[in-house]
């Protein structure tokens, strides 16, 4: 066998054997009960919970249940009291038969946690039955001759009650012949045996009758009756006489009908009829009885099915009669062989409705395992499927557990159909199978993945509030309110970033909203963390990292730096009379708070007093002359500039530049021409000459001086005297210097602006070039970009 069980190895196999150990698992020896069959249904049986030692209440909260063979409820447990009642009333006869003692067997389940008790409640007997005899009437034929003390069977009465209840004694009726004895059979029954204490006399009395009577040992007994008619026969001085006065057979179970079970034989020595012989069963119940014996050949036959798991041995009383009414007797053993014909049931005691993952060594289900058969036909194997993450744990005498292996995964694998078969190890095997479906529950094990570690927006400028900016989205492998994600802002690194009044997240779809209108001037990008949380208990969360670039519109004009415009006075641009074409007269300087595109800055000249005479570059914004200056030329002039940026559609600002043309930087003041004109009616020309020459000289001493104060008092308080005064040392701030390098001050050129407060007709104002430090490699390059201008001006 165990050859057998090693051709099997893809079968986890567990042997079903009852031995000690189980039963000390299940915590002491079984309890027994006794109580009389046929009590009331609802009789108290006793206190499970108080027998156990369990506390009160105990066995509701560990959930407490009755087992029992085939799932009949003979019992009921009062889980919250731990009383034991009677199910139903309990009929000893029908549920054992002949068997004594009549034990039921029932285990106590306790299912939290797992825990088993065996229990027994004995039926014991009550005399609820009265002997019968099969038969009203039995005949006996008795030679006269036959001596005294000789004995006649009769048949024996069946009595379904057991020990003491059972029939006791055979009495018969008063009479002068004759007397009952009654005889133990080997399985404690009594069968009576009628004996005559007197010789017959058929020509005194031919015939008698009399009355047999069947006693049981009940208080008070019970008793059955049947007629012995005795009919007195003429001489027949020798009975038959068996062969053997023990036979012993042995039969299958799954034998058919009508199948040959032993042959018994006896003789007599008397010839004629009384020589003849005739076979008959004078013992058993003649309807129940399985047997039939032919009463001229002795051959005992099989009339009914037999039952291996209902009677196992049977012992049957063969008379044989002789013509002339003498008979003798035997006995035959007849032991029923048990076959392979009953396959293992399965009984399933509790089976969890789903089984939570990651959980290992989970109870899933818990079932006993049985088979009426006996020795290797009752031998069981249980098994399941190797691809599964479960085991088969045997308990408790035939009871198993459904037990996971490894924490399950409920994201692999939701679902899983067990078939658990139970096989015998008779000839041929025999098997059950029973399926169960394994649902697995969630856990909250995963947490919400965003699709993108990191997501990058856009979004223009002065945009609309409440405008979708985008989404973030995360998915949950979990399932039911494991899955459900729920997005929220976190908050940013950065503490200073009102990201609560910027942006807002629907917590239900993750869509981002801008709060109201950004300013790429501003802010121009900006970042924070999203999370995602689900709804398990704990929650599980993770993060994602959101940037929000802002996209610059064209929404900022140019800005004139200088000239200033709003002076009380305006800033007039000296320029000498003798100035060579590609002179330097002013740099207009400009800047856009916007980028990219939207900052590129263009200059054009719109309007000039004389056209012709100056230029402005359209890139740097440097007023340049663009010709040669002559006596002819006005003296003043006016210039109107216009600054344009680069954007869609293009802002604009407008400057307008005084020029003046002078003889030569010494003359500090010229007038106007028509005051000019008027003087030199009124005085002498030479005394004219000579005032403005000694003002000019006083005037260029006094400047002189001022300037280098007011680069002194610059440089170390960077606050301006009168009219204010700034010197920068580098460049211009980063707000102020575009990417491109055009549309403000050109690295090229620093300037010093000198504003003086003040009114009348002597206000002027100046931009004086600064001499930057440029690296020798430069040098030549500003040389040669000079020369480029004087000989190709391109003007607008």
């Amino acid at each position: 066998m165990e050859t057998a069980l090693a051709k099997a190895p893809q079968k986890r196999q567990v042997v079903f054997l009852v031995i000690l150990l189980f039963l000390w698992e299940a915590g002491s020896e079984a309890i027994r009960y006794s109580m009389p069959e046929e009590t009331e249904s609802g009789s108290f049986v006793a206190n499970l919970a108080k027998d156990l030692g369990l506390r009160v209440g105990e066995l509701a909260t560990r959930g407490a249940r009755i087992h029992y063979k085939g799932n009949r409820q003979l019992l009921q447990l009062h889980t919250e009291t731990g009383d034991l009642l009677l199910h139903e009333k309990l009929d000893r006869e029908a549920l054992c038969g002949a068997t004594d003692p009549c034990i039921l067997q029932f285990q106590l389940l306790l299912e939290k946690p797992v825990q088993f008790f065996q229990a027994d409640l004995q039926l014991t007997d009550i005399n609820d039955h009265s002997p019968e005899f099969p038969a009203g009437e039995t005949l006996l034929k008795i030679p006269e001759s036959v001596q005294p003390g000789t004995a006649f069977p009769l048949k024996i009465a069946q009595d379904f009650d057991i020990g003491s209840n059972s029939v006791q004694n055979y009495t018969i009726s008063p009479n002068s012949h004759f007397r009952v004895v009654a005889h133990s059979l080997g399985d404690g029954r009594k069968y009576p045996e009628l004996v005559l204490d007197r010789a017959l006399d058929r020509e005194e009395q031919p015939e008698l009758s009399l009355t047999l009577t069947a006693l049981d040992g009940g208080a008070p007994p019970r008793s059955g009756t049947t007629t012995v008619r005795v009919e007195v026969v003429d001489i027949n001085d020798n009975a038959p006489e068996f062969l053997q006065s023990l036979y012993q057979a042995q039969v299958p179970e799954n034998s058919p009908l009508n199948s040959s079970v032993v042959t018994v034989s006896a003789r007599d020595l008397d010839a004629g009829l009384n020589g003849n012989v005739a076979y008959t069963l004078v013992q058993g119940d003649d309807v129940n009885q399985p047997f039939v014996i032919d009463e001229i050949t002795g051959e005992i036959r099989l009339k009914k099915a037999l039952d291996f798991e209902t009677t196992q041995y049977y012992n049957v009383q063969i008379a044989a009669t002789d013509g002339g009414g003498l008979s003798g007797k035997c006995s035959v053993a007849i032991q029923v062989l048990d076959v392979n014909d009953n396959a293992p049931e399965l009984t399933m005691s509790n089976l969890a409705s789903s089984t939570p993952e990651n959980s290992p060594e989970t109870v899933v289900a818990v079932f006993s395992v049985s088979d009426p058969d006996s020795g290797d036909n009752g031998r069981m194997v249980c098994s399941i499927q190797n691809d599964l993450p479960f085991v088969l744990k045997p308990t408790f005498k035939n009871f198993y557990t459904l037990v996971t292996e490894r924490p399950l995964d409920r994201e692999n694998r939701a679902e899983y159909n067990v078939t658990i078969t139970v096989t015998d190890l008779g000839t041929p095997r025999l098997k059950t199978q029973h399926n169960i479906t394994v649902l697995v529950s969630d856990v909250n094990d995963n947490a919400p993945a965003f699709t993108q570690t990191s997501y990058t927006l856009f979004i223009r400028e002065n945009n609309s509030p409440a405008l979708h900016m985008g989404s973030v989205s995360a998915t949950d492998t979990d399932a039911g309110a494991n899955a459900q994600v729920t997005y929220s802002l976190l908050q940013p690194q950065d503490p200073s970033l009102p990201l609560h009044s910027l942006v807002s997240i629907n917590a239900d779809n993750g869509h981002l909203f801008a709060l109201r209108a950004l300013d790429f001037e501003a802010l121009q990008a900006f970042e924070f963390l999203v999370g995602a949380t689900d709804r398990g208990a704990p929650a599980l969360s993770s993060q994602a990292l959101v940037r929000v670039q802002v996209l610059d519109a064209n929404d900022n004009a140019p800005f004139v730096l200088y000239p200033l415009q709003n002076g009380s006075a305006p800033c007039t641009e000296l320029v000498p009379r003798a100035a060579e074409p590609g002179y330097l007269v002013s740099k207009v300087v400009a800047v856009d708070g916007d980028s990219g595109q939207n900052a590129w800055l263009s200059y054009q000249l719109l309007k000039a007093t004389e056209p012709g005479l100056f230029g402005v570059w359209a890139h740097n914004g440097e007023v340049r002359t663009a010709r040669l200056l002559s006596e002819r030329d006005a003296a003043k002039h006016r210039l109107l500039l216009l600054v344009k940026d680069n954007g869609e559609p293009p802002l604009s600002a407008s400057v307008t530049l005084h020029v003046l043309l002078v003889d030569g930087f010494s003359q500090a003041y010229l007038p106007l021409p028509e005051a000019a004109a008027g003087a030199a009616a009124q005085s002498d020309p030479l005394t004219v000459y000579l005032v403005i020459a000694l003002a000019s000289v006083s005037s260029l001493f006094l400047f002189s001086v001022l300037a280098f104060i007011a680069v002194r008092l610059c440089r170390r308080g960077r606050a301006g005297l009168v009219g204010g005064c700034s010197v920068p040392e580098g460049h211009f701030p980063g707000h102020l210097v575009d990417v491109s390098g055009t549309g403000t001050l050109s690295q090229s050129y620093q300037y010093e602006v000198c504003l003086k407060g003040g009114s009348g007709s002597n206000e002027f104002k100046f931009l004086k070039p600064i001499i930057p430090r440029f690296p020798p490699q430069d040098t030549n390059e500003e040389i040669e970009g000079n020369a480029i201008f004087r000989n190709n001006l391109g003007f607008s």
